[in-house]
């Protein structure tokens, strides 16, 4: 039982409202001890970020109780200003999204501004700056303007900030969700040490995974607290899970769908299927699979049109480089082609040059070096600028942040009214982008009424009403809870069907897996083009690993059962290829023994 000094964080029947009636917080009791690691769950809109800014004393509640790091600072509803004031300098906090946090124009100058703001010395001040930013791998940019960099580098400048003040209480609200697989590792890595120094943690994520290695979890609905455990006691509630919106790891969706006992451990999923072992050997061998060629590596002669065996590209990156100033180049000698109605994924670790180049794409920016042909129309000149962002449609991350109207209507007619269209054109496009989307009963809804899912599509349903013939889209998927990711999934797959040019920056080695093609970028450089088969195919898995990236969780699985003793299982990149493969080589998987 823990002591009153070991409750950090106490909420006792807390409720907030926002304007219209809105209940984020409906009735939460909470405890959080020193030292715990906790993880908060929830789709999106459920209460997860407005409890985590109670928590980290940013919000007070209209009701109940909250103590925090030994202040009693709301009493039945009533904040203690001076409470706050002082629980604060214990107190930290990871927004969602950088953009809310940084707050001056260089890295180590946002670093310092919590520090300085706690009144610690010079010398400290510059030693905890230091030491932070090499913590999150960004030494090198300890000078850099904030908004020069990646959204992913912004991210760990906030998280830097955030541990330079050294808080007893950090609260991070999916922090890992611009983070490339080695950041994510990283990050999950630091707070790792953080909670075995003493710090407690409270962590917001969509990344279940992520909550694997809390001590606690807790699942939140409708502003109130669905399901509490360990993970492992959340997680075995897999109908309820489903139902909250969620999904069970990996691992646990895996040994159900091969009918083992179920478990949310990948290493004791692998014990089990070594365990019961693949087929056993017959005096023939069986045929060899088809493995995955080498991905093309990028040079003049070698490029996606002639892959697809095309003759019309619809975009053209001709030797294109790219540079912010002095801090050295984003893109250097970048060559590619994209043929008209595929799929494109573009991944690369954080700070690669992966949004720098889908600026360029749309027109944004122009190259230093090299040509962006767009449509026949070259984006060095005004005209031909002015022609892509006519033809190529960009959602940047983010884009739920575009919305202003009073409806969803209103806001999906903006941009076709715009362009000039009448009236009865505009009303067109706007019903076929609702429907699209799936919004087309919400049309006289507010837009900030709508789950982050549904925002998001919101704002897709913006740029489809001005039909672009390519649709550009960063990071689409980041900070969406697992329905809004098969939502935004499933428009993706239906516009695709109808003709439209995707082209997409992901950090998901699985939403990568489901284009036609995949281009990776490596410190500004394309390394691998290929599809997806090709790009993570045996010869380019260790280079994908030095690169920052990873290759597909069922890909990752199959590897590791090969080093285990199975025969080669192929290249499955889905779930339901790496099962079909496993229950084919296994008769006592495939008969549930």
């Amino acid at each position: 039982m823990a002591s009153q000094r070991d409750i950090l964080v106490r909420l006792a029947h807390v409720s907030l409202f926002y304007e219209g009636g809105v209940t984020a917080l409906d009735n939460v009791s909470l405890e959080v001890r020193r030292g715990e690691r906790l993880c908060v769950l929830g789709a999106n809109g459920s209460g997860k970020s407005t409890l985590a800014s109670v928590i980290c004393g940013l919000l007070s509640p209209d009701e109940g109780e909250v103590e925090l790091v030994g202040e009693r600072v709301c009493a039945s509803g009533a904040p203690d200003l001076a409470a706050y004031r002082r629980a604060r300098r214990s107190l930290g906090l990871v927004f969602q999204n950088p953009d809310d946090q940084i707050v001056t124009t260089v890295v180590e100058d946002d670093v310092a501004f919590g520090p300085e703001n706690l009144g610690l010395p010079r010398d400290r001040i510059a030693e905890r700056v230091a030491r932070e930013l090499h913590r999150v791998a960004m030494d090198d940019y300890a000078q850099a303007d904030p908004s020069r960099l990646s959204g992913g580098q912004r991210q760990r400048v906030c998280i830097a900030g955030a541990l330079a003040m050294e808080p007893a209480v950090l609260v991070l609200d999916e922090p890992a969700s611009l983070l490339d697989v080695r950041g994510r590792s990283a990050i999950l890595r630091v707070m790792g040490r953080l909670a075995a120094a003493g710090t407690t943690l409270v962590h917001v994520t969509h990344f279940m995974e992520e909550a694997l290695e809390a001590n606690r979890v807790i699942v939140m609905d409708h502003g109130r607290v669905a399901l509490a455990g360990t993970p492992d006691e959340v997680f075995a509630q897999g109908e309820k899970i489903a139902e909250l919106g969620l999904e069970v790891p990996f691992a646990a969706r895996l040994s159900q769908s091969l009918g083992l006992p179920w478990t949310c451990d990948e290493t004791a999923l692998l014990d089990a299927l070594c365990k019961r072992g693949p087929a056993p050997k017959t005096g023939t061998d069986p045929a060899p699979r088809k493995r995955g060629a080498a991905p093309l590596l990028h040079t003049p002669a070698s490029n996606g049109l002639e892959q697809q065996g095309c003759a019309s590209p619809l975009l053209k990156v001709e030797h294109v480089s790219f540079a912010y100033g002095r801090r050295g180049r984003a893109l250097e000698d970048v060559s590619f082609e994209i043929s008209p109605d595929t799929s494109t994924a573009i991944i690369g670790q954080t700070g690669s040059g992966k949004s720098t180049l889908l600026r360029l794409l749309c027109g944004l920016e122009t190259p230093d070096e090299g040509r962006v042909i767009v449509s026949g129309n070259d984006t060095s000149r005004r005209r031909g600028r002015r022609a892509a962002r006519g033809c190529v449609g960009y959602v940047m991350q983010h884009p739920e942040r575009q919305l202003f109207a009073e409806t969803v209507e209103k806001d999906v007619a903006f941009g076709p009214r715009n362009l000039g269209c009448a009236e009865e054109e505009v009303a067109r496009r706007v019903t076929k982008a609702l429907e699209i989307v799936g919004l087309a009963e919400r049309c006289d809804v507010s837009p900030f009424k709508l789950s982050g899912g549904q925002r998001r599509l919101c704002a897709l349903a913006g740029i489809l009403a001005m039909e672009p013939a390519v649709l550009v889209l960063d990071e689409p998927t980041a900070g969406l809870d697992p329905r809004g990711r098969a939502m935004l999934r499933s428009v993706l797959a239906n516009l695709r069907e109808r003709g439209v040019t995707l082209i997409q920056v992901t950090h998901s080695m699985e939403d990568a897996a489901r284009a036609d093609r995949v281009i990776a970028l490596d410190e500004a450089r394309l390394v691998a083009d290929g599809t997806p088969r090709e790009v993570f195919s045996r010869e380019s898995e260790r280079r994908l690993t030095e690169s920052g990236l990873g290759i597909p969780r069922a890909l990752r699985v199959a590897r590791e059962l090969e080093r285990r003793g199975w025969p080669p299982l192929g290249d499955p990149l889905t779930t339901d290829e790496l099962v079909e493969m496993i229950r084919r080589d296994s008769p006592f998987i495939s008969l549930g023994r």
